[in-house]
């Protein structure tokens, strides 16, 4: 098994330092030693972190993805939450589809202004009641 230093994992894996060193205190990734200053990793890192990225480009929290992560390099895949997260998803896509097609049909409209077009008026309240307890 080659090792390689915490450089080299942030040159592959297109990851800065900074981060590997954040998922290794979360305990998603293990480092093997060091080299001189620098962390070493088994070179099966890259796997998996490519993992880590798939469950965050999926909008897991890194909680559970280390939840399927063992630290023997097993997976163990929570099929319920990777449905729901499938779920979630698919609401998303339905209300970016509501909203794109709402700013197209206000993108069209006839009306003198915006403020007196119905549907960019519709698009405001839609707005207003998705956003209720987001407060800045």
């Amino acid at each position: 098994m080659g090792l390689i230093d915490i450089a080299e994992v942030a040159r592959r894996s297109g990851l800065p330092a900074s981060t590997l060193r954040y998922y290794e205190q979360q305990g998603l990734i293990e480092s093997l030693g060091r080299r001189g200053l620098r962390r070493t990793f088994a070179a099966d890192v890259i796997d998996r972190l490519s993992l880590i990225a798939l469950g965050r480009s999926a909008g897991l929290s890194l909680s559970e993805i280390g939840g399927m992560l063992s630290p023997d390099g097993e997976i163990r895949i929570d099929r319920g939450l990777l449905a729901a997260k499938a779920d979630e998803i698919d609401r998303t896509i339905r209300k970016l589809e509501t909203l794109r097609d709402g700013l197209r049909s206000a993108a069209r409209c006839p009306a003198p202004s915006h403020a007196e077009c119905p549907t960019f008026r519709s698009l405001q309240g839609a707005a207003l009641g998705c956003c209720r307890g987001h407060r800045q």
